[in-house]
């Protein structure tokens, strides 16, 4: 089957809201036990803040300065062997995490598309990086910010005591499970390796002191965070620039979407950069370069890959689209959801919206095909403020955010680009 001319918008939304996930549905299931601070916890946590000394706190050194480059091989590694000996309530705690990720990354997604509508190219999210991110903030929040950050992840904060609280670090933990269980498996059953790099960027003005624990404490979700000084006013084009050329530098990658004007005022700067890299077994590169529509009067030379072999379909008459599922491993997969004609790509989102993706799964069957598609390499970056604008949420992260355990000093959290995806 060579797919019809299309854009890759809802094929890209498949592939990284399934490479994201181990365990995980789009609905909540109660209660959130695993994720809150037990009473023991709680105990603990008013004795150490009764009797803690004030929280070390650190200045950054200047982006100038130079740091070890990025060793992917080595942050898979890591991933791996986190999820030896995982214990049934880690398992438990991830799969929680998973549904509540899903939901809200499926929810973000539809914002992030229709914001791009009109605009060129494909809208790109990876849930797992946006609920890391947000839960990044809360690890960093105190109230009122904290509660409705809490609120927005999907956890019902009931009487505001300390046992309904948040545990941010579980939450940190369980995506670590996650990414962890998903490079593991990848390679499984002789499947080809797959990669899952997530690095944080924290860029601050000259002069803001961060506090230890806080940045420690971003390790399950980001092994590597660089954290560099700039001045962030003067000229924010050039503090952008100087930014993709840091982080370029350091992990290797090649930013074709990258940060573009620093938002004026800013102090702080939280990117999220996440690196994605997965191989399809039996499929060849054709030679030369071949036709690809991308609508009805276009076609683009593309590099294309081939394969035939027995893969799970499913076509649906009413609905005009077919689907067919190739696997990347045990716990990720491309879904290719696909219109039979050019005008059906939206009515395809709007489906995916409405309905349940494990449903949709349920409907396919083992088929015979030659499947042929473009050789993908696919990267965007969008503004998280600018998605919690358009939730109605526009000062979550705002001047007035309390977000004290990061800083003692005001912070100004800037409109840079809260994810790169490659």
């Amino acid at each position: 089957m060579a797919p019809a001319g299309a854009s890759l918008r809802a094929a890209v939304l498949c592939l990284l809201a399934w490479a994201g996930l181990a365990a995980a549905d789009r609905v909540y299931i109660h209660p959130f036990h695993l994720l809150v601070y037990s009473e023991s916890s709680c105990e603990q946590l008013e004795k150490s803040n009764a009797e803690a000394p004030k929280e070390p706190t650190f200045t950054l050194v200047p982006i100038q300065a130079k740091t070890t480059p990025v060793d992917e091989e080595a942050l898979r590694e890591q991933l791996v062997l986190a999820t030896e000996g995982l214990e049934e309530e880690d398992r438990l705690r991830a799969a929680k995490v998973g549904m509540m990720l899903n939901f809200l990354g499926f929810h973000m997604y539809r914002m992030l598309s229709e914001s791009w509508s009109t605009a060129s190219g494909a809208a790109i999210l990876s849930p797992t990086a946006l609920f890391g991110t947000l839960a990044s903030f809360y690890l960093g929040a105190l109230d009122p910010t904290a509660s409705r950050l809490q609120a927005f992840l999907g956890v019902p904060g009931e009487d505001q005591g300390c046992t309904s609280r948040l545990d941010g670090h579980k939450v940190l933990s369980a995506l670590h499970t996650i990414q962890g269980l998903l490079v593991a498996q990848g390679g499984a059953s002789g499947q080809p390796r797959l990669f899952l790099s997530t690095v944080v960027g924290l860029f601050t003005a000259p002069g803001l002191r961060l506090k230890e624990p806080f940045v420690r404490g971003l390790a399950p979700f980001a092994p590597i965070t660089l954290e560099r000084s700039l001045d962030l006013s003067t000229d924010p084009d050039l503090a952008a620039e100087k930014i993709n050329a840091f982080v370029q530098a350091v992990t290797g990658w090649k930013m074709n979407s990258p940060l573009s004007g620093v938002g004026p005022g800013s102090t702080l700067l939280f990117n999220t950069y996440v690196r994605f890299q997965g191989k399809l077994k039996g499929f060849s590169l054709l030679e030369g370069l071949q036709e690809f529509w991308v609508d009805n009067t276009t076609a683009v030379p593309v590099p294309m890959l081939s394969g035939t072999g027995t893969f799970q379909h499913w076509s649906d008459a009413q609905n005009n689209i077919s689907m067919t599922r190739v696997p990347l491993g045990r716990s990720a997969c491309l879904l290719l959801v696909q219109p039979q004609c050019m005008s059906g790509l939206q009515q395809v989102e709007t489906l995916s919206f409405q309905h349940n993706f494990l449903t949709w799964l349920k409907n396919l069957s083992p088929r015979a095909i030659r499947l042929t598609m473009p050789q993908l390499t696919l990267q965007g970056s969008y503004d998280l403020q600018d998605l919690l604008a358009q939730a109605r949420l526009p000062t979550l992260l705002g001047a007035e955010a309390n977000l004290g355990k990061i800083s003692d000093d005001q912070l100004r959290v800037g409109k840079g680009p809260s994810q790169i995806l490659q």
